[in-house]
């Protein structure tokens, strides 16, 4: 900002913070571009199916080990982006217009939503077992003590929920360790869970689907025929005509918008309240760290207000198009994981590399076994396809799932794809006390073993529910 001659302040266009936030804009964007180029033209990275944003979040990381490049990359800007961006995807996603289910198929969706909550039990409980006997007995030579007890819990959320929610976690749990005098670093842990675990999920995904294939046990379709999308399937009955003076996308983005803009409302209220200590320290970065399910709950209230419009004939066009609600949340998602894999930080993980390997190592371990398991009881008929759709899923994102899915089933004739999708509301109903349990485990090292308890019974009755006898 400069002074005219009149006194009068004046932004200078040429300033360095007028550019500071774009250049990490443009940052991000360059990365996707070149993680574009890596795959379509490696044949090794494009049969991998490593997703284009995680390999952009890669090259990220990569240009940081030069000390130079790495003063240009804003972590906090990051860290920001991130979390925004997974509430945009859910409210995108919650948007979307509902669509008929098919009852015969009720029974395997409500257990497929167990498997994903099952998962996440089992890696939270292999997690646990990692880092409280290292948080009792573990000291790093040149820094003392680095491991929370409770963070092997981010294993679910970084295999299982992805770059968003491990975020949102390790803020929490990088919190709570700072109020014990435990210098953690809880957001690079669990951030770089979330990049290893979609690292698991492609490259074991796809030599487990060749091996099976050697073994002629199911069939690789080489180059899938891509799905193309036609102005069919971006038109919908009563949409916005294309002579109208906004464009769709700009009222699908507005929408959203005003949605999360609810979501902020709702958590600067209750951010506002004077809740004593417990509020403070737990409540408060809970209800911050819930963004995303906040954003799910008010994208299904605005699409119900909607509907109520067109119903009463108070609103005549079709704004909530799904083809643009999809191309948002796929936006959204792949800036996520970009920004997600470029917010880690090299010097923080060389504190706590020993617990990251072994807690990664073995979570992927026990999510292969404990969901091929499940799958080929679950799913007769399809079991493998099953399988790949879930452990793509369950170590990175439901895409990562569908991506695998289609090397095996491109055309999605088994009911695999529409599990994956329709599983979400019962493991969203059956998952939010255990995202509860896990926002309680940090609170002292008592409250991680009665939540070790606690996952272990409950993954037990899933579990027992999951084997239980067909007709």
């Amino acid at each position: 900002m400069i002074l005219s001659a009149n006194g009068i302040a004046v932004t200078s266009f040429a300033a360095p913070e007028v550019w500071a936030t774009l250049i990490q804009v443009f940052i991000i964007a360059l990365a996707v571009l070149a993680g574009n180029v890596l795959r379509r033209k490696v044949k090794l990275l494009r049969r991998s199916l490593i997703p284009t944003a995680l390999l952009g979040g890669l090259i990220i990381l990569l240009i940081k080990l030069w000390p130079s490049f790495n003063s240009i990359i804003d972590k906090r800007f990051m860290e920001t982006v991130t979390y925004h961006a997974l509430a945009l995807g859910f409210i995108s996603m919650s948007l979307r217009p509902s669509k008929e289910t098919d009852r015969a198929n009720t029974r395997t969706v409500i257990d497929t939503g167990t498997l994903t909550i099952a998962t996440y039990m089992v890696q939270g409980i292999i997690g646990l077992l990692v880092t409280v006997p290292m948080f009792l007995w573990w000291r790093n030579p040149d820094l003392g003590r680095d491991i929370f007890y409770s963070s092997g819990l981010l294993v679910p959320m970084g295999y299982g929920q992805g770059p968003g929610q491990a975020l949102n976690f390790g803020t929490i749990y990088q919190l709570g360790a700072a109020d014990q005098g435990i210098n953690f670093h809880g957001i690079d842990f669990g951030l770089s869970i979330a990049t290893i675990g979609f690292l698991v999920g492609s490259v074991v995904g796809v030599i487990y689907m060749n091996i099976l294939n050697n073994r002629k046990k199911l069939s690789i379709h080489e180059n899938a025929s891509e799905s193309k999308h036609t102005l069919k399937d971006y038109e919908q009955k009563d949409d916005l005509p294309h002579s109208e003076s906004v464009d769709k996308l700009t009222i699908v983005v507005s929408i959203v918008l005003l949605t999360y803009f609810l979501v902020y409302l709702l958590m600067s209220f209750i951010g506002g309240l004077d809740l004593g200590n417990f509020g403070e320290k737990t409540l408060k970065p809970l209800v911050y760290g819930f963004n995303f399910f906040w954003g799910i709950l008010f994208g299904s209230l605005v699409k119900i207000v909607i509907r109520g419009l067109r119903k009463k004939g108070w609103m005549t066009r079709e704004y909530l198009n799904e083809f643009l609600l999809n191309r948002v949340s796929g936006i959204s998602f792949d800036v996520m994981i970009v920004a997600g894999t470029a917010a880690i930080s090299f010097e923080n993980l060389r504190a706590i590399w020993l617990p990251l390997t072994i807690v990664c190592v073995l979570g992927a371990i026990v999510t292969f076994f404990y969901v091929r398991w499940v799958s080929l009881r679950i799913y007769p008929g399809y079991g493998y396809e099953g399988f790949f759709s879930m452990f793509g899923m369950l170590t990175g994102t439901a895409s990562n799932g569908m991506i695998l899915l289609r090397e095996i089933d491109p055309r999605y004739e088994t009911p695999a794809a529409n599990n994956l999708v329709l599983q979400n509301i019962p493991a969203m109903v059956m998952g939010f006390p255990v995202l509860l349990l896990l926002g309680f485990a940090p609170k002292s090292l008592n409250a991680t073993l009665i939540t070790l308890g606690i996952l272990s019974t409950l993954f037990v009755v899933a579990t027992l529910f999951l084997f239980r006898k067909r007709k």
